[in-house]
């Protein structure tokens, strides 16, 4: 499943602004599918972390209720440009995904 994360991550005076697109269903369990009337099974992601230079920043959890390909945008105080930004998730079915993006 793991698709690319999209990462942005710029400065702004003396704060990383971090956003983040991942690509995920994001299915609740609650969905029937149209064709079979039968319900899609829950697949949702349940924890996003997000490191900077390898120090953990914020850790967020999800549930069903999210959207499909969430955003999720967040600022940090005292990175500098140049400095590595990881995020990373793990869904309800063990699925998980990581990506890495350079604060400019």
């Amino acid at each position: 499943m793991a698709q690319p994360m999209r990462i942005r991550a710029t400065m702004a005076g003396d704060l990383a602004d971090v956003k983040v697109l991942m690509n995920h269903p994001m299915e609740t369990g609650l969905r029937k599918d149209a064709k079979t009337g039968q319900l899609v099974p829950a697949h949702f992601i349940t924890e996003v972390s997000a490191a900077i230079n390898g120090a953990p920043v914020m850790t967020a959890e999800m549930s069903g209720g999210v959207s499909k390909n969430p955003y999720l945008g967040f600022k940090v105080k005292g990175p500098k440009a140049g400095d590595k930004v990881v995020v990373s998730w793990l869904d309800n079915k063990g699925d998980k995904n990581s990506a890495e993006a350079t604060i400019g």
